[in-house]
């Protein structure tokens, strides 16, 4: 290349940077001020969010640049950067808590631009070569979690001949490798072409490093698809922001990382995303945002049923797994028998109300629920419905769970200790659904008592000890042993030890009573469903409310934090004296099980 050619590139770019540095002065100098006049001093890096729509609307031409090729154009933006922030500096140079920043980096938040397009923000599992070092973002959650690192990011090495100094970084992609050039890099015009170069002591920098895995949502995926995985290298202030568990959207650069070369052997690429912004969506549920007209809907259909709300709560529960006949008891929770299996669904997705008193000691609002039936009476129907109207769920069978994969287990990848998370954090701030729990072994249910209880999983393993929450609602069926015996206790009738019924906030029995009429009326409906060609399948044209407006309205409900009237505090202060005074001591009638009993029953709608 000619030297007019590498001036006029140099010109372009320090134009480029100033333009970008007059965008960031006029657009985020409050950013800026809040950065240079933060006081804590265990801070080294300190991010700049842009909003990449923000810098389309300026210059869409850099924008596309960036989108293409970000190895090259991410450095303008830090370059810009470092410029404001040196002239804001010595702007505010009379204020004694103006602090000098070294490090800004500057993150892309791609919500709401063109980049939320289907090619720039793949699924895992579709991410292709196309893609090869663009600006992309993947969303998932985050499935493995390693520790952070320090890493050599850049040093100095002089040439023995002409003694010019260069800067070299090693190869992320290769294992942090350091590859000298072949010869020196002068920029004089014959160049020295010495190939002899000494390491300048005290040149190198470094920069935090942690290593992360994050996987496809599985909820969107077909049945009997794999979710895909991906590794994730966050650096700087990005580092420890995310845990295991935690559902994010990452915005990065596509690399690939290989093992050195071998000779005769063909090196293995394995793709893996440098990231530049992560977002946590742990509370944000956008594919059940909730539109102001959807509100109004739910406030003009309580006014209606004001005088009658038990016909109201009936509509709703008519929408709860339509696909089984009757069974209002499972549904909801009613003390009746024939209008209480729907509302328990509800009730257990909406969970109750959080206590924390003086002391700090917390009452836990989300409740657990065990349903005991014979075969054939639609316990697994329940669960994946239930799974379906969470917006955060996970499902899995006793028989096919370890006490590893219900909670965290510890994997060596590339040397390094690191922990996967299982699917009780998979499910944190959402559902778990076991069906047959009675195929678990023993040792696997009792692991998962602290998890149900205290919400919390600690970890010591491998020499890595944590403690990972687990704010999860715990659905669980199981088969009674043998014919249930109503004679005898719960523990007797499911093999379940009554520490673990103990965790279990409702346990609903669901028997086949060989009821003759009650058979009739079934059969007849079953018949109905599959030949009467007016109707689908899952009887969609009797739910009132279909999926998306149930889970909208759970949500809904979500939001509003009840209290119990005078009137219900005496019967429930009743209830919990005769509970108190019953001969026989149960772990349900404990003082702790009954008040979060009483829990639930405040968040019931």
């Amino acid at each position: 290349m000619s030297e007019k050619k590498k001036k006029e590139e140099v010109e372009e770019e320090d134009a480029q940077v100033n333009a970008l540095a007059c965008f960031l002065h006029d657009t985020y100098s409050d950013s800026f001020h809040s950065i240079l006049l933060d006081d804590d001093p265990s801070k080294l890096h300190f991010p700049l969010v842009i909003e990449f729509a923000e810098l389309m609307d300026f210059d869409p031409k850099f924008a596309g640049k960036l989108y293409s090729c970000p190895d090259k154009y991410l450095p303008f933006l830090d370059k810009a950067a470092k410029w404001v922030k040196d002239e804001m500096l010595e702007a505010l140079g009379d204020l004694k808590h103006a602090v000098p920043r070294k490090y800004v980096r500057v993150r892309i938040d791609v919500s709401g631009s063109p980049l939320e397009f289907p090619e720039a923000s793949p699924s895992i599992g579709k991410v292709r070569v196309n893609h090869m070092r663009k600006l992309i973002t993947l969303k998932g959650t985050v499935i493995r979690s390693g520790g952070v690192k320090m890493i050599e990011y850049e040093r100095d090495y002089m040439c023995r001949k002409c003694q010019h100094s260069f800067s070299v970084c090693p190869e992320l992609e290769a294992g942090n490798r350091i590859n000298l050039p072949a010869l020196c890099p002068s920029k004089s015009s014959r160049g020295c072409g010495s190939a002899s170069f000494q390491f300048i002591e005290g040149s190198t920098v470094c920069r935090d490093y942690q290593e992360i895995k994050i996987q496809e949502n599985i909820q969107l995926l077909g049945v009997g698809s794999i979710p895909r995985s991906i590794p994730v290298i966050l650096m700087d202030d990005l580092v420890d922001s995310i845990k295991a568990g935690d559902d994010v959207i990452i915005t990065g650069i596509l690399s690939v990382k290989w093992s050195p070369d071998i000779k005769d052997v063909r090196s293995n690429l394995d793709p893996m995303l440098l990231a530049n912004y992560v977002r946590r969506t742990n509370e944000l549920k956008s594919d059940i945002d909730i539109p102001a007209e959807t509100e109004e809907e739910f406030k003009h259909f309580w006014e209606k049923y004001r005088l009658t709300p038990l016909k109201g709560r009936n509509f709703i529960l008519e929408g709860i797994c339509p696909q089984i006949f009757g069974l209002f008891t499972v549904k909801l929770a009613d003390i009746k028998t024939s209008q209480c299996f729907m509302i328990l669904v509800a009730l257990t997705l909406i969970g109750g109300v959080q206590h924390v008193d003086a002391s700090g000691t917390k009452v836990r609002g989300e409740p657990h629920m065990l349903l005991v039936g014979d075969p054939g009476t639609g316990k697994s129907q329940f669960l994946k419905f239930a799974a379906k109207l969470s917006n955060r769920s996970v499902i899995t069978t006793g028989l096919g769970s370890t006490s590893a994969g219900l909670t965290v287990t510890a994997v060596k990848d590339g040397g390094e200790w690191m922990l996967e998370a299982g699917a009780l954090v998979l499910a944190d701030g959402g559902l778990c659904c076991i069906d047959e729990f009675d195929s678990m072994r023993e040792h696997d249910r009792t692991t998962i008592h602290e998890a149900m209880e205290q919400q919390t999983i600690s970890i010591a393993k491998a020499g890595l000890v944590t403690t990972l929450s687990t704010r999860t609602t715990v659905f669980g069926a199981t088969n009674p042993k043998g014919q249930y015996d109503p004679d005898e206790s719960l523990s007797v009738n499911t093999t379940l030890s009554g520490p673990l019924l103990s965790r279990f906030d409702i346990v609903l029995i669901l028997l086949d009573t060989q009821n003759t009429d009650w058979d009739e009326i079934v059969s007849s409906h079953i018949l109905k469903e599959n030949f009467d060609e007016k109707k689908d399948k899952t009887n969609a044209s009797d739910a009132k409310w279909m999926l998306l407006k149930l889970r909208r309205y759970i949500n809904y409900v979500k939001r509003f934090q009840p209290v119990l009237t005078k009137e219900a505090e005496r019967v429930i202060s009743s209830y919990y004296q005769l509970q108190r005074k019953s001969g026989t001591h149960n772990a349900d009638k404990t003082q702790k099980k009954i008040l979060k009993k009483l829990g639930l029953i405040e968040g019931s709608p």
